[in-house]
C-alpha cells in the first residue's frame, strides 16, 4: 500500500464513522471532524428542510466510541484486538489505532504520554491512569469509563462514582490531538 493511501484510509475512516455517529456522541464545541447533519429535505409538503449546522466530533469522543464497541469482548493479557482479547492499555492503543493514533501499549509509558487533564475537566477519549500506574481506563463521558479489567473478566462500562476506581484514580492524560 502505498504512503499516501496508508494515510488517507484513516480519514476517510474517520469521515465514514462520523456520518453514522449517533448523536448522543456529537459535540458542539472542540476540535474535531464536522460534517452536515442531514435529515430529508423539505419541498413545501411538510417534510423536514436539510440541515447545514455541522456537528463537530473530537478525535477523543471518535476513540471513546471505537473502544464502547469492544465491550463484552474477553480481557487477554497483552491483548491488542478484538479478535483475540484486550488488557487495559491493548483497548486503549486499539481504538486510538483505528484513527492513526500510536500510543504505547503500556500503561506506566501511558502516564507520561499526552497532557496532563484535572478530572473535573475529563473529556471523552481521555485516558485514565489509576494507583500504582498498573492500570488504564478510556473516559466516555458522564461520569463512565470503558476498561479491560481482569484475566476471566471482559471489557466493560463502570460508572467512577460507584466503584472502587474513583478513589484509586492517580489522573487523566488526554492524548488526542487538538
Amino acid at each position: 500500500m502505498s504512503f499516501r493511501l496508508r494515510r488517507l484510509v484513516p480519514a476517510l475512516a474517520l469521515i465514514a464513522l462520523v456520518m453514522v455517529l449517533p448523536p448522543a456522541m456529537a459535540s458542539t464545541s472542540g476540535a474535531g471532524s464536522t460534517v452536515p447533519a442531514s435529515r430529508p429535505p423539505d419541498h413545501g409538503e411538510g417534510r423536514p428542510t436539510p440541515r447545514t449546522t455541522p456537528i463537530r466530533v473530537s478525535i477523543g469522543e471518535l476513540a471513546a466510541k471505537f473502544a464502547l464497541e469492544a465491550v463484552g469482548i474477553p480481557y487477554r493479557w497483552g491483548g491488542t484486538s478484538p479478535a483475540t482479547g484486550f488488557d487495559c492499555s491493548g483497548l486503549v492503543r486499539c481504538a486510538y489505532g483505528r484513527l492513526g493514533i500510536a500510543i504505547p501499549h503500556n500503561s506506566y509509558a501511558l502516564w507520561r504520554t499526552g497532557k496532563g487533564i484535572e478530572p473535573s475537566r475529563m473529556e471523552p477519549g481521555d485516558v485514565l491512569v489509576f494507583s500504582g500506574l498498573g492500570h488504564v481506563g478510556l473516559y466516555v463521558g458522564r461520569g463512565r469509563m470503558v476498561h479491560a479489567p481482569s484475566s476471566g473478566r471482559h471489557v466493560e462500562i463502570v460508572h467512577l462514582a460507584s466503584s472502587n476506581y474513583a478513589s484509586r484514580l492517580v489522573g487523566a492524560r488526554r492524548v488526542a490531538p487538538a
